[in-house]
This record gives C-alpha cells, structure tokens and sequence, in this order.
C-alpha cells in the first residue's frame, strides 16, 4: 500500500508539471480602441449611488434608497451574480480529483456461463473510496475556469450596472412626476389669468364696449388650456405607476407631496481633464469581459486537438458473505485512460474556428461599445447645456410675456387698447409658461442622461 502511495503522489507531481501548459491565446486586455485609450480597469463610482444628494431633494434620496433595497429586478440581477460565482467555483473544482465513498452489497446467480456455476449464489460486499482525476494536460479546464470566471465577473459588473440604470429610471420618473404636477399648476394659473381678462371683457360688454365675439374668443382660449388638464394628470398617473414599479410597491401609495418643484443643482457639472470615464462604463466593461471568456474558450475548444489523460482508482475493502474490514479483504485498483478525438479531428477544428470567430465577434462588439459610450457621454453633456441655454431664455420670455398681458391688460381696461393685442399677449403668456415648464424636466430628465452615460462617475464641484 505503502509503494502504491509513493508511485501515486510522484505521479501527481509528474502530471502537475505537465499541466502548467495551456493551449490557446492568453488573454490581455486591450490597451486601446483606435486613438482612446482603455488603460483603467473598471470600477464602480463611488459616489455612484449617493449623486443625488447634491440635489438637497429628500423626496428623491428616500425613493433612490428605497427602490435601491425593494426593486425586484436588481434583485434579479444580485442573484444572477451568486450564480454566475457558483457556476465558477464548480469550474474551478474540476482541476482537482474527485471521489466518492461507496458502500454496496451483491448478490447474483450464475455469474458466468460455466457449468460450475449453475445453482450457484454468490454475495459480496464492498466498501470504500472510488477516485477519478482529469490530469488536464493541455489546459482544457483551466480554460473552462478562465471563461466561467469572466463570465461571474461580467454578471457582477451587469449588477452595478442594474443599479446605476435603476437610480436613472427613478430620478427620470419623479422629474415627470414633478413635471406633470408643475405643468398642472401652471394650467390652474393660465385658467386664473384667462378669468381675470374674461371678467373684464364682459364687463365691457355690459357696457357696451366690447362685442360678443371678444368674448367668445377669450372662451376658446380658456377651454383650450382647461382641455390640456386631463392629459397633465394622465402623466402624472402614468409617473405614478412607473414610481411605484420600481419601489415594488401598490400605485396610489406614493406621498410626495403637492408642492411642484424640478431639482436642480446649485452647482456645475464639472469634466476632470484626463480622467478615464470610460473605467465607469458597465457596458463597456462588461464586453470586455464577454471578449476575455470567448478567447478562453478557444482555449477549451483546441485542447481536443491533444489527448486527454485521466486516472480512474479504488482504495477498500471486498469480502464476502460477511462484511469483515482487515489486510486479508483489503483492495485497491489504478486505471489509467487516454482518449483521443483521433477520428474526428475535422469537427474538432470546426468548433476552433467557431470559438476563434466568436472571439472577434466579442472584440468588434466591445470596440463599438467603446465608441458608442465616448459619443453617448460628450451627447449628454451637450445636450444637456443646451437645454440650460434654452431654458434661461424661455425664462427670460416668460417674464416678458407676463408683463406684456398686464399692460395690454391695463389698456384694453382703460379703454385704450386693441382687443387681439390683449388676446395676443394671453396666448404667448400661456405657450411660454407651459414651454418653461416642459424645459425644466427636460433639463433634469438630460442631467439624469449625464449620471447614466457617465456611470454616476462625473464629479459636481
């Protein structure tokens, strides 16, 4: 037993030399994608999740940190991650030998085709360690645990991505909550004004300075704003019920509040010069990793290019009819096998060629990812100041357009002024405040934009 031991452990160590060769491409990571460089590992942003506070908005922090804890699809994506790292681990354990320990009893009749045998019951019983080990010659479960691993790793990174994509769903749905609710108001306003010019055109009426026609057109302009109502509150039922999806709770049960305020930041959004973004970029890290598994898996395909080693054994006991366990029924077998795709090579080099082609399927997709992520993050930026630009000059409108209507307010009152000026000025009062207030969720809605296309990674200085 003692010699069988000693040739078993040089055995192992014989076959771990021979093992520390793998075939296939070792992978490395790109350095860079054309003239951008992709030198940062990935890393979520830390203040990823805590962005939002420079919002001073306690409404938005408690929805973000309550759909952080309830949403169900980010608890999807966290079970994914356990998983894909037991998918791994189960990979990983392949290297090593595995065994089992058996217990078993026979019996049989006419074992063989002698005549001897004939009538003749034998019993039996066995028990011990049954052993079995790929000695992995050429690497194949090495790349096996490669690719699982990158995969368990792009299932992790797709995680915090579900969580950046969830805090941008949230924010984006309170902006239209909030937007719905301040387009609301402004429309009760809009009513309010459209009142006050109405009950001056029909005192003039009564006078007899005014003609019915006067007051049916300030009527159309008064249902034509009490018409907008019903499509205002339909958006903030459909905000409603977005909000409430992803808190995982009931519609109807939000208490935000009915004071219609947009946050805004108190500060810029600032761009540090030299950073490397692209290191928050879920997607873009997660199609590196998708590359990283495709090229191990070249690995596995064209290790059945070479034989494959294993060793079968027994350490126990076999006895008879009586179960008895000492040196006189103690057994042991060693069963060294080699198999070789030999006949068929041709298929072999097929599934190499599909890995191989899998591989710069994986490489193009995670170059075009790089390029989509650098134009994704310059277009919310700009787009972004755009709509700041746009909305301050709608601001600047608005308050033009309100003082415009109390003058042709004061005049046509006095006497002094034309009907359609003051019909005129309440039509633009009305498409500049309700464009402001379309202008202010957009604004929040493209700031949102900026924290998702930048991974929650861009600083607020």
């Amino acid at each position: 037993m003692r010699k069988l031991l000693n040739h078993s452990a040089l055995a192992l160590i014989v076959a771990a030399s021979l093992s520390a060769c793998a075939v296939g491409p070792d992978y490395q990571t790109p350095a860079n994608v054309a003239d951008i460089s992709f030198s940062s590992p990935y890393q979520q942003a830390q203040q990823a999740q805590s962005w939002w506070q420079a919002f001073d908005d306690a409404t938005l922090n408690q929805l973000i940190s309550r759909a952080l804890a309830e949403n169900r699809t980010l608890a999807q994506a966290r079970a994914n991650v356990d998983r894909a790292y037991a998918v791994f681990r189960d990979a990983n354990n392949d290297l090593l030998p595995k065994g089992t320990l058996d217990a078993g009893y026979q019996a049989s009749e006419n074992g063989t085709v002698s005549p001897l045998d004939d009538g003749v019951i034998s019993r039996g019983y066995s028990t011990g360690a049954n052993l079995s080990w790929d000695l992995d010659l050429f690497g194949k479960i090495r790349r096996a645990t490669e690719a699982a691993e990158a995969n368990a790793q792009q299932a992790d990174i797709l995680w915090h991505d579900a969580q950046v994509q969830l805090i941008s769903q949230v924010a984006t749905s309170y902006g239209e909550y909030r937007g719905a609710q301040l387009r609301l108001v402004v429309a009760e306003q809009n009513l309010q004004n459209l009142q006050q010019s109405r009950a001056i055109v029909l005192s003039r009426l009564e006078a007899g300075m005014a003609s019915e026609l006067e007051l049916a057109q300030i009527d159309v302009q008064f249902h034509q704003v009490q018409a907008a109502v019903p499509a205002y509150r339909v958006a903030l039922l459909t905000a409603d019920a977005t909000l409430s999806a992803l808190l995982a709770q009931q519609p109807g049960k939000l208490r935000l509040g009915a004071v219609p305020h947009l946050p805004e930041l108190k500060q810029p959004v600032a761009v540090v010069a030299g950073e490397n973004y692209l290191r928050y970029r879920a997607d873009v890290a997660s199609a590196e990793r998708v590359l990283a598994a495709r090229t191990a898996e070249i690995g596995v395909a064209t290790a059945d290019l070479y034989p494959n080693v294993s060793v079968r054994g027994f350490l126990g006991f076999l006895s008879g009819p009586g179960l008895t366990l000492g040196s006189d029924t103690q057994s042991w077998s060693v069963a060294p096998a080699l198999s070789w795709q030999a006949a068929d090579l041709g298929s072999v080099k097929a599934r190499i060629r599909s890995a191989e082609a899998s591989s710069q399927m994986a490489l193009a997709q995670f170059e075009q990812q790089v390029f989509n992520a650098i134009n994704e993050m310059q277009l919310s930026l700009s787009s972004y100041n755009l709509s700041r630009e746009q909305q301050l000059s709608t601001e600047l409108q608005w308050q033009a357009s309100n003082k415009a209507v109390q003058i042709a307010r004061q005049r046509y009152n006095a006497g002094s002024g034309e009907f359609l000026d003051l019909l005129d000025a309440e039509r633009e009062l009305l498409r500049s405040r309700d464009q402001l207030a379309q202008l202010q969720q957009q604004s929040f809605s493209r700031l949102v934009g900026i924290y998702r296309s930048f991974g929650g990674g861009i600083q607020l200085i």
